[in-house]
């Protein structure tokens, strides 16, 4: 089967059934005032449900932990009000025949890549009480902030289930609390929540992931979101070597995750060049555990995201690549993020074949609900 025709085959992940392999990523819109979804929210994503996005991975929503935003009109997800706007999303993603699911996130001491000034109303959380440089900024989390963020996701998973979604994602990537407490640097920790293994520093994820487990069904899939490096240096490795990163991943698939999201920026490049030269982090992940794997990072754009923080546009570029690695099933689905932020309709035109009427990335789109 070619590239493409992969690309629009259905796909089952846990018990849902998936329409074709494009997922639309997640991509924080601000546009929540106070924390809670508005009906342009809900209309923004199902126009993306609309055009036959076969799953729609939502923004970072904060879990019920004060500290857990670092934009104040970031979404929340809990609170009667807020969660009655998530009910909104998904009836009208439900309604244009899409699937969609959360990605569930406490930001720990990371700082808006848009606001960085944004100072939370209460202290910022971490596991050691260090900034990403390695700072001492505040008190390390008690254990009864530890316990209590774990039950914090496990509730926002619970109604999640409840509202209806379709699964949920925990964003354990990107220099955010999940992925703090994996990077030796920053998990100072002596208690049962430190070590000086990455298996050891895993078990803050693996609580979540298991407290989860114990409150969803069976088939509600859980993705959980990674990246090798971090936003300070992105020629770090969570895992320096294959053997580590299959363990590592191995601890995560036996909590309960149904799914990585392997986040690269760009999708093309080797994880581990010195193993293989040209395999990804999904690749990888695949590979390593059998499970569910997720590729993202520049699909379909000319640069990556960061550049556009800094300022950048991209113009569009072949597909091709992304369907050759299809072809030999490197990886089971692909995460669109720019590209859908900029057209609503992307995924109808790759499918029709108008891919001339595809248009250039702008930063302009981050700051609208186009």
């Amino acid at each position: 089967m070619k590239g493409i025709d992969i690309l629009f085959s259905p796909y089952r992940l846990n018990a849902l059934e998936l329409p074709n392999r494009v997922v639309m990523a997640p991509m924080t819109r601000s546009r929540s005032p106070g924390g809670v979804p508005t009906a342009e929210v809900a209309a923004y994503y199902r126009r993306r449900a609309e055009k036959g996005v076969g799953l729609i991975i939502t923004e970072a929503t904060g879990i019920g932990r004060l500290a857990s935003v670092n934009e104040p009109d970031i979404p929340r997800f809990h609170g009667e009000v807020e969660l009655a706007g998530w009910r909104q999303v998904v009836e009208e993603v439900h309604a244009a025949g899409g699937r969609i699911v959360p990605q569930l996130w406490h930001a720990g001491q990371k700082r808006s890549n848009t606001t960085p000034d944004w100072y939370s109303p209460v202290p910022l959380e971490s596991p050691s009480g260090l900034d990403l440089s390695g700072k001492r900024v505040s008190e390390a989390m008690s254990d009864a902030d530890v316990a209590d963020t774990i039950v914090a996701f496990a509730r926002a998973a619970a109604d999640a289930e409840q509202l209806g979604f379709d699964g949920v994602e925990l964003h354990g990537g990107h220099g955010y609390l999940i992925n703090q407490f994996f990077f030796d640097n920053l998990n100072l920790r002596s208690d049962k929540y430190g070590g000086a293994t990455l298996i050891e520093r895993s078990r803050f994820a693996v609580e979540i992931l298991k407290a989860i487990r114990r409150v969803v069904s069976p088939g509600f899939p859980v993705i959980f979101r990674l990246s090798q490096w971090k936003p300070q240096d992105f020629n770090v490795r969570i895992a320096d070597t294959p053997d580590v990163l299959e363990r590592f991943l191995g601890v995560l698939v036996e909590a309960g995750a149904d799914a990585f999201h392997l986040s690269q920026r760009k999708f093309w490049e080797p994880a581990f060049p010195d193993y293989d030269r040209d395999m990804n982090f999904a690749g990888w992940a695949k590979r390593l555990t059998g499970v569910t794997a997720i590729t993202v990072g520049s699909v379909g754009l000319s640069g990556d995201v960061y550049a556009t923080f800094a300022g950048e546009s991209f113009h569009p570029v072949s597909l091709e690549p992304l369907f050759a690695r299809l072809e030999r099933g490197e990886f089971d689905l692909v995460a669109v993020g720019r590209p859908l932020l900029q057209d609503p309709a992307w995924l109808e035109k790759v499918r029709e074949g108008r891919t001339h009427e595809l248009g250039d990335f702008t930063p302009s789109a981050l700051t609208s609900l186009s």
